[in-house]
């Protein structure tokens, strides 16, 4: 006998998990969500206490509890430090993630059309752009239209922008000069109360953990989605899925029940629809681990690309010291953007006094991003040191204030060799192969970084600064976004979803993911993740319908 019945099982409380639940429980729809972690539904307080805590420890993975045997991986290839920005819990990772909420260009739906590589998504721009517009209403994003490369709008932002910070206002005569375009960067945390929300009060700790609740987390509508009659069910990770004799529609959700009281014994689920929202790792592996007779190599998988084509956005970043105050980390997120090389890295860029020049590599998109959280904390500097009193403030005023940095996000090309997969050698705290994320940097990357560097180094330069550090194709990390792994297309042959976002193999199954990008641009992905997310909840709603 099943534990629950239900019109839809969605697998995943994070942003997108919840706005399907959301939406289709507003719709009258019966709605169970499993999420692998806990609750973080605690008073303010608590996350008063977590900020503190990461503030002594330096830590994000113990801010939200990370690790263990229910969180080990492996790694192959370039190493990968998945723990290192990634929670499992209601909310999922935005309770620790930095808020930035950009749409993709037109340009990112067209990829191998435009430069010969990558693929095409099966949707445009247009397709997604009236939800796109929803999901910036659904989370409350601060944002202003003042970005000239950007795809066009059809409304203003729910909030105004943030103004820019006093790091940004140093930036802006010497970009000016160079003929660099700063505009103003959108963020999913509120300029103004919105949403029963209040305002930012600028703690600074955006990421990992935010006390006043001004940025906007998945647990918004997590709670919505409960008002309206959804069920969550917290420490659940589902263990399997469960088809039907053919093998084609799926029947059953398998999860362990890992709450206080339910001792790790296994319960399930059965649904009419069932609904993939765990991320770009999870997804792939739970769709693995549940091969049976019918499909061998795991669900959804008869193209063979589970799992594979996985993309993460680089970081490039370059930055030193001015000889005069800077005030960095008084804002903790970006307020400053530059989209000029996204659809062109090339090109170069006059202004009046000095240039970046074009290149002639073959480079991505990428994006600049003014950085007004560089450098070391007041705090690190006197947790990290060993001098007291006087010596310890003239070590502050020393090492504390005078920071600036560009970074910039890179795109990555989808790769069948980079993958997650099962690890045959290491199980979970069920005894579950564990993921092996498979991850290396291909040459036309390495480009875009060292492209972003350039230009970087060029506006600090014309700044005065003094270089200190530079983040770029050799010691470049990922910015943990995970995408690719259920990959979207027309052909069965070759993807894992249709352009609705439904599995090809199985007809009740549907993933809501950032793994069925195609390819990865470069903009933060959790916008159009919210947007893949309400339009697949329409889907779903009128197959529930019939």
């Amino acid at each position: 006998m099943s534990d629950h019945e239900t019109d839809v099982c969605v697998v995943g409380a994070g942003p997108a998990g919840a706005l399907v639940a959301d939406r289709l429980a507003k719709r009258g729809h019966d709605v169970l969500v499993l999420d692998a972690g806990p609750r973080f539904d605690g008073p303010d307080e608590d996350r008063l206490e977590r900020m503190e805590a990461f503030v002594r420890s330096g830590d994000w993975r113990g801010v939200w509890e990370m690790g263990g045997e229910r969180d080990a991986y492996t790694s192959e290839g370039r190493d990968y430090p998945l723990n290192h920005a990634r929670v499992k819990g209601v909310g999922g990772s935005s309770l620790h993630w930095h808020g930035m909420v950009m749409r993709l260009h037109e340009s990112d739906f067209e990829r191998h059309s435009r430069d010969g590589v990558g693929v095409d998504w099966p949707i445009g721009y247009e397709d997604l752009r009236p939800y796109y517009a929803a999901a910036e209403r659904e989370l409350g994003v601060a944002g202003a239209a003042d970005d000239p490369y950007a795809a066009p709008r059809e409304e203003p932002y729910p909030m105004a922008a943030f103004p820019p910070s006093y790091s940004d206002s140093l930036f802006a005569p010497a970009c000016e000069r160079l003929g660099v375009d700063m505009h103003s960067a959108s963020n999913a945390r509120n300029s103004e109360a919105y949403d029963d929300a209040p305002t930012c009060v600028g703690y600074g700790t955006c990421k990992p953990v935010c006390p006043s609740r001004a940025k906007y987390t998945a647990e918004r509508h997590v709670a919505a989605a409960e008002d309206e009659g959804a069920t969550v069910v917290a420490n659940a990770p589902v263990q399997r899925l469960d088809t039907d004799e053919r093998g084609e529609r799926l029947v059953r959700a398998v999860y362990a029940d890992d709450g206080p009281e339910g001792g790790g014994g296994e319960r399930t689920v059965e649904a009419d629809q069932f609904v993939l929202a765990a991320g770009g790792v999870e997804t792939p592996r739970l769709l693995l681990l549940s091969a049976d007779e019918a499909n061998p190599d795991g669900l959804a998988n008869a193209s063979g690309a589970v799992g594979r084509y996985f993309m993460d956005h680089l970081y490039a970043g370059t930055g030193g010291v001015l000889d005069e105050p800077t005030r960095q980390k008084h804002v903790g997120f970006n307020t400053s953007e530059c989209h000029q090389f996204y659809d062109d890295p090339t090109a170069g860029a006059t202004g009046t006094a000095a240039s970046v020049p074009a290149s002639d590599a073959d480079c991505g998109p990428l994006k600049l991003e003014f950085v007004n959280y560089a450098g070391p904390a007041p705090t690190d500097v006197a947790l990290d040191g060993e001098q007291w009193g006087d010596d310890l403030l003239a070590e502050v005023r020393e090492s504390y204030g005078r920071f600036v940095e560009v970074g910039a996000l890179v795109g990555q090309l989808p790769r069948a060799e980079n993958r997650i997969a099962l690890d045959p050698d290491r199980t979970d705290d069920h005894g579950n192969p564990v993921p092996r994320v498979v991850w290396n940097i291909d040459d036309r990357t390495r480009r875009t970084l060292a492209r972003a560097n350039q230009i970087q180094e060029h506006i600090l330069a014309e700044m005065g600064a003094e270089v200190r550090w530079q983040v770029g194709p050799e010691n470049t990390g990922p910015a943990f976004h995970h995408m690719g792994t259920t990959r979207m297309g027309t052909d069965p042959a070759t993807s894992v979803v249709d352009a609705e976002l439904r599995a090809h193999d199985h007809p009740n199954l549907s993933v809501v993911s950032s793994s069925v990008f195609p390819t990865s641009g470069a903009m933060n992905p959790t916008l159009t993740i919210a947007a893949l997310a309400l339009r697949a909840a329409d889907t779903l709603h009128d197959a529930l319908s019939r």
